[in-house]
């Protein structure tokens, strides 16, 4: 299984109102097709370095490698678009924009990324609500869904431009065990039958359990 993302020795401290090391020493490789948890108590660290592995964080001392490409020390542009082409995100809260439809919803990131013609990503993200089951909710305003729907549409969202990894920050923390349930399956699916590495910071024990690796985080470091 080819890697996908590796870090070397990642420092973060945080100056305000004291100097605090956060993260400490963090070695971590994540394979392609690996469904990946992060686990911790609250003030662990791992909501921070979810942020660093995603590029959103770049004030760390270390190293990150995405798709065997050092991206530590690229510009604010160049992460910019490395996120929107290879990393999905989906958040505890789903994010759409409730004045477009579902379909408007998930292709914004493709447009945005600009590689192929409006009637392709609208095929695209036809595709994405198909294996997500709402495909029959595509041309609803996204306000009028339920919950669970409203996340899968953001799941669709975050598949859209067949990114390297999806990155998860509590992903079902805003839904019922049925939903959570539901999410963890397609989740499951997206690593066994489609290839992709998802990492997922997590408080749901259930979750995490049933994920292929767990990464147990205590005070800033992987145990």
């Amino acid at each position: 299984m080819s890697t996908v993302l590796k870090t070397e020795n990642i420092d973060k401290f945080f100056y305000s109102p004291v100097e605090f090391q956060v993260l400490k020493k963090i070695q971590l490789e994540a394979k392609k097709g690996e469904f990946l948890t992060m686990v911790g108590k609250s003030g662990c660290g791992k909501s921070t370095l979810l942020y660093i592995l995603s590029t959103m964080d770049t004030d760390y001392k270390g190293n990150l490698y995405l798709d065997n490409q050092l991206v530590t020390g690229l510009s604010t542009d160049e992460l910019a678009k490395l996120r929107n082409e290879k990393i999905g995100f989906v958040f505890q809260f789903h994010y759409l924009l409730p004045e477009f439809t579902c379909l408007q919803n998930v292709m914004i990131p493709a447009l945005k990324l600009g590689k192929y013609s409006e009637k392709e990503i609208e095929e695209k993200a036809y595709q994405k609500l198909e294996i997500l089951g709402v495909k029959d909710q595509a041309l609803k305003l996204s306000s009028k869904l339920s919950g669970g729907q409203q996340q899968r549409v953001a799941i669709a969202r975050a598949l859209i431009n067949d990114p390297l990894i999806i990155m998860g920050d509590e992903p079902t923390g805003n839904l019922d065990s049925k939903n959570t349930n539901m999410v963890f399956d397609i989740f499951q699916n997206l690593t066994q039958n489609f290839g992709q590495t998802i990492i997922a910071v997590t408080h749901d024990e259930e979750f995490s359990r049933k994920s292929d690796r767990i990464i147990e985080m205590i005070d800033g470091q992987i145990h």
